[in-house]
């Protein structure tokens, strides 16, 4: 099994030691993404939730995976009511796949954060 490690570019990925992902095995597990984009974030919590999904399924291409082999979404909110909004965000993208998912209301490290999620998938065969 080969470890590889995938990176958004983020300076904070170095800052945290962290990857965006890691592929390892038939496994891809994305960390925890934001809504940031080219260091600017939107206020709207559904442009948010597009922007975290956009990320991930960057990193998830790049491992040689797809949001359509995710088996296990977590999405984090600061506010229960974002929930109502961002779940039409997180139908349209896993539609068909339906993996398994836990929202949880939470803060988050930067108070313009209010959608964070992270994906583990598997491998294409």
């Amino acid at each position: 099994m080969t470890r590889r490690l995938i990176s958004s570019g983020s300076p904070f990925e170095e800052v945290a030691g962290y990857s965006r992902a890691v592929a390892d095995g038939d496994w891809v597990f994305v960390s925890g993404t934001s809504g940031y984009k080219d260091g600017a974030i939107a206020d709207d919590v559904a442009a948010q939730a597009e922007q975290c999904l956009a990320t991930i399924a960057a990193a998830l291409v790049e491992a040689g995976s797809s949001l359509a082999d995710a088996v296990r979404v977590r999405a984090y909110v600061t506010e229960a009511a974002y929930f109502q909004t961002i779940a039409p965000v997180l139908g349209k993208a896993f539609k068909g796949v339906r993996p398994a998912n836990t929202t949880i209301v939470c803060g988050l490290v930067d108070p313009r954060m209010k959608v964070e999620i992270e994906v583990t998938a598997l491998k294409r065969r």
